[in-house]
C-alpha cells in the first residue's frame, strides 16, 4: 500500500498532466512541507507525521478563510476553501462532533477530571486519539462544554 507521500507525489504528477494547475500547487505546498519537516529532522517522515503536516496546513488555512471573510474577500475564501478539500482527501476521515464528545468523555473519565481545571490534563489524553481527525479549536471547545456542564 502506498504511503500518504506516495500519494501526493503520484497525484502531483496526475495533476501536472491534467494541466490542472490549481490541484498541482496545492499539492506541491503540501509535498514542500513534508520535505521541510524531513530536512529539518534530517530522517523521513512516516504517514503518522505527514497527517500532522497536512492537518496544519488545513489549519493554517481555514485561519485564513476566518480573515478573508472578514476582509470581505469571497474569491479568496473560495480559493483556501478548495484548498481544504483537496487537502482533506489525504488526511483520515474527520470526526463528527459526537464522535469528538465521546472520546472527550471517555477522557474526561480516565483522567479523573471534575472541572475546567483539568481541561490541561483532558486534552493531552484527547489530542492523540483526534490528530489530523479534527480540527483542534472546535475539540478545545467540546472539552471547555462539557467541563463545565460537569
Amino acid at each position: 500500500m502506498p504511503t500518504i507521500k506516495d500519494r501526493l507525489q503520484e497525484d502531483w504528477k496526475t495533476a501536472l498532466k491534467a494541466k490542472d494547475k490549481f490541484k498541482a500547487n496545492v499539492l506541491s505546498t503540501a509535498k514542500a512541507a513534508v520535505l521541510l519537516v524531513e530536512k529539518t529532522d534530517n530522517k523521513p517522515v512516516d504517514d503518522s507525521q505527514v497527517i500532522e503536516i497536512l492537518a496544519r496546513e488545513v489549519k493554517q488555512r481555514r485561519e485564513a478563510v476566518l480573515e478573508f471573510e472578514k476582509g470581505n474577500r469571497q474569491d479568496l475564501v473560495d480559493e483556501a476553501n478548495a484548498e481544504i478539500s483537496i487537502l482533506l482527501n489525504y488526511l483520515p476521515q474527520q470526526l463528527s462532533e459526537e464522535e469528538i464528545l465521546q472520546i472527550v468523555k471517555e477522557s474526561a473519565i480516565e483522567a479523573g477530571a471534575n472541572s475546567i481545571k483539568d481541561m490541561g490534563k483532558v486534552m493531552a489524553l484527547v489530542r492523540p486519539k483526534i490528530v489530523g481527525k479534527a480540527d483542534g479549536k472546535l475539540v478545545s471547545q467540546i472539552v471547555k462544554n462539557y467541563l463545565n456542564n460537569k
